[in-house]
């Protein structure tokens, strides 16, 4: 009997092989073929979006199958829109004054890590960037998503063989093993990394280069000049797309004392449900795992779905489960990340108050990632905007579909960067460009300004200039 860590091993190996061996096929084809290619997986993955949502939302439990199809749509029909005409195959561009050529040089064979959150658009989107960039993919699926995930991997494979390309180009591993994963993140050639902290710490201690994303603990601040029904209407969209399994979704509110009521009765009119005394207990007590880690059992949840579990009863038509929070920390639950139809609430006295809390709250968790704020006072908009780490200020929009640009002009993307200062080699939302290397060709430049023998420039004698320094050093060197 063969292990199945081996036997998982010995499968990556067997991809990794494969892929490589047609990558030179396709960074060979051209790039009307390529854009020819990506469009073609853009048009299927719209077709098949609804059936591969549903399999999603089935399999993983996670979310809502509608709102998967959507992010299926906006992972290849949208992502190959947005990136329509972009050179990435060839000569990209041709600088004649300056005598510079800059040619596109694909990586190889990326390590494609998929969540269970997102595993369908994941995979596409994926793909598409890293075909359109001339490299092949090979797959690492998360277990509990394996079926919709290899199923999307064999739709993008019938247009490859359709087009007449070859299908190694993009693989699957079909045993996930951590020690399967280990061994593709160390024989690809760059690694995109998008799961759980722990996945992504070990893409970058991997040794392959890897763009990675950290966790995202949004805040949304409404400031007292904003609509304060239409920002919690925008907050719900967000919160409530996909039962909150977009690291992008907002994790609390901060609001100000003076409109605080108002925004509570706006939540509670709009199907928030403020939990207190021992049902609030109850939702804490299965909101975590002992170690403090988001309990999976209520991950991409509903608030019914929420309710049930905790053994609590809520108003029918409830959306959302809030809770006012005391703290920001380890030992305040709601104040961390939760991908589920949980949100925390905090009042504060003024903006710079809320500054002060927002901070917090993304340093507990959230570094680099993103924040929204609802207002229309500009001045507090930029302060905000030029003082919180984050890779992505949203304004006036769902932070969920801002982020990965749906309500926004922001680059269509389900891996999205959170700088050095959230452990992540990029603040982008990740596309196609970030796939290629560039080779630069320089040719020399004309003969009088360069310099020749002994002398350069207006004449001066280089030799002699270096020979006077020398005696300066040593007359200095004397005297110490």
């Amino acid at each position: 009997m063969v292990d199945k860590d081996l036997l998982s091993i010995q499968e990556t190996r067997a991809l990794v092989r494969a892929a490589r061996a047609a990558q030179p096929t396709l960074a060979n084809a051209g790039q009307e073929r390529v854009d020819a290619l990506v469009e073609a997986i853009a048009k299927v993955g719209k077709e098949m979006a609804e059936e591969l949502g549903k399999m999603a939302n089935e399999e993983t439990g996670f979310g809502k199958w509608e709102d998967k199809k959507l992010k299926n749509i906006q992972a290849t029909e949208k992502l190959v829109e947005y990136y329509r005409g972009m050179k990435t195959i060839g000569i990209l561009n041709e600088d004649k004054e300056r005598k510079m050529v800059e040619i596109a040089a694909p990586m190889g064979v990326i390590a494609g890590l998929l969540p269970s959150t997102n595993p369908t658009s994941t995979t596409f989107y994926k793909a598409i960037i890293s075909l359109k960039s001339g490299n092949a993919i090979v797959f690492s699926p998360h277990p509990s998503a394996l079926k919709c995930i290899t199923a999307t991997v064999n739709v993008i494979k019938g247009v490859l063989k359709a087009l007449e390309l070859p299908e190694e180009l993009v693989g699957c591993i079909s045993v996930p093993t951590m020690q399967g994963t280990d061994e593709l993140m160390k024989i690809t050639d760059m690694i995109l990394a998008t799961g759980g902290n722990a996945m992504v710490k070990a893409a970058y201690s991997s040794g392959t280069p890897a763009l990675g994303v950290g966790s995202g603990n949004v805040p949304a601040f409404i400031e007292r000049s904003a609509d304060v029904d239409v920002a919690i209407k925008k907050i719900l969209a967000s919160k409530t797309f996909d039962n909150g399994t977009v690291c992008a979704s907002e994790q609390a509110i901060v609001t100000e004392a003076c409109i605080a009521d108002k925004v509570k009765a706006s939540l509670i009119a709009q199907g928030g449900y403020f939990l207190e005394g021992e049902k609030l207990a109850k939702v804490k007590k299965v909101m975590e795992r002992p170690n403090g880690s988001m309990n999976p059992a209520i991950v991409g949840r509903c608030a019914a779905d929420i309710a049930k579990i905790a053994g609590i009863e809520i108003p029918a038509g409830t959306t959302m489960l809030v809770a006012e929070e005391e703290g920001v920390g380890p030992k305040f639950p709601f104040s961390k990340e939760k991908l589920t139809a949980l949100l925390g609430f905090y009042t504060v006295n003024d903006w710079q108050e809320a500054c002060e809390l927002c901070y917090k709250l993304l340093h507990n968790g959230g570094l680099g990632h993103s924040m929204g704020i609802h207002s229309n006072n500009e001045t507090v908009i930029r302060e905000f905007a030029l003082k919180k780490p984050v890779s992505r200020f949203l304004v006036n929009t769902p932070t969920t579909q801002g982020a990965v640009g749906i309500s926004t002009s922001m680059a269509p993307s389900f891996t999205l960067g959170c700088g050095t200062v959230g452990g992540s080699a990029t603040s982008e939302n990740v596309g196609p460009h970030q796939l290629f290397n560039i080779r630069r060709m320089a040719y020399g430049l004309d003969e009088e300004a360069t310099c020749t023998g002994a002398s350069c420039g207006d004449g001066v004698d280089v030799q002699a200039v270096t020979n006077m320094i020398m005696e300066q050093l040593k007359k200095m060197s004397g005297t110490l």
